[in-house]
């Protein structure tokens, strides 16, 4: 049997083995999924088991997906965009290659096409950057975002204006924030609506949601609740909405065709998904 988990910390309620194992399944694979949680200083041990018991593959969460990278023998093209690695396959003679599928996790979802539109982003954190990638590949006109620490975003922003000097790009204060009459696609990257964090908030009040275009889409990349006051907020107005679960499954998706060379179902993964969110009694990050 082909064995997989996923690795980070703390991750005791990850839903990740509900969706991945409805994935082999779809494709009649038998292999099990397992949570290994693993401290940052217990990685370089955690390495080694994963070799020596002959895992196939893991997905890689937060705080690891910058620190995995040192162990990594190879990376693609967007693991090394996004800075950060989510997935990895361990071949036979044990080399490791790092991947980052929540570039096409998040472009998955999205409406046709964004070319020449104009895009929001909430947020500078890691899970910006894939998100900004991802944006800069489909050739988005602008990105604007906002938010809390400017400081702490230059480099960030410095690293986009040079990657795609074709993309203008805005950095703004996020309590500046007061119009969305131009932008096409507004993206929560921030915890802000987060069960077990934030879940009763919204990074954007209604006032400025109402200023949005009625064929904007929003996407929020939260999954816990499926449905947060943002996006519950954004379908009150009649506007399109993503939920981070379609994210989260469509990296997922994405992590099974690099580890076997074919697609699973999305829908069977995403109900898995939903099914194991509903059965949690308890609040989690």
């Amino acid at each position: 049997m082909l064995k997989f988990a996923i690795l980070g910390y703390p991750i005791g309620h990850s839903i990740s083995p509900q969706i991945h194992k409805a994935g082999f399944a779809s494709l009649g694979i038998d292999a099990e999924y397992e949570i290994l949680e693993t401290a940052p200083e217990n990685l370089v041990d955690r390495i080694r088991d994963l070799k020596i018991n002959d895992y196939a593959g893991v997905n890689v969460t937060i705080p690891l997906k910058v620190k995995i990278a040192i162990f990594v023998d190879e990376v693609d093209k967007n693991a090394d965009l996004a800075g950060a690695i989510n997935t990895i396959k361990i071949g036979p003679d044990k080399t490791i290659y790092g991947y980052n599928t929540d570039i096409t996790g998040f472009k998955s979802p999205l409406p046709p096409s964004l070319e020449g539109k104009e895009v929001t982003i909430l947020g500078t954190g890691g899970a910006s950057r894939a998100v900004t990638v991802a944006c800069t590949e489909l050739g988005v006109k602008k990105i604007n975002f906002y938010t809390r620490n400017i400081p702490n975003a230059l480099d960030f922003v410095k690293f986009f204006r040079e990657l795609a000097p074709q993309t203008e790009i805005t950095l703004n204060q996020i309590e500046t924030l007061k119009d969305l009459s131009t932008t096409n696609l507004l993206v929560n990257t921030t915890p802000i609506g987060m069960k077990g964090h934030s879940a009763d908030k919204t990074p954007v009040t209604g006032k400025v949601l109402e200023t949005l275009p009625k064929d904007a889409t929003v996407y929020d990349i939260v999954y816990n609740p499926t449905e947060t006051v943002l996006l519950e907020n954004a379908r009150h107005l009649g506007l399109h909405t993503i939920s981070g679960l379609d994210m989260l499954v469509a990296q997922a998706v994405a992590a099974q065709k690099i580890w076997f060379g074919r697609t699973p179902d999305f829908e069977k993964m995403k109900i898995a998904g939903e099914r194991a969110l509903s059965s949690y009694k308890i609040d989690y990050m």
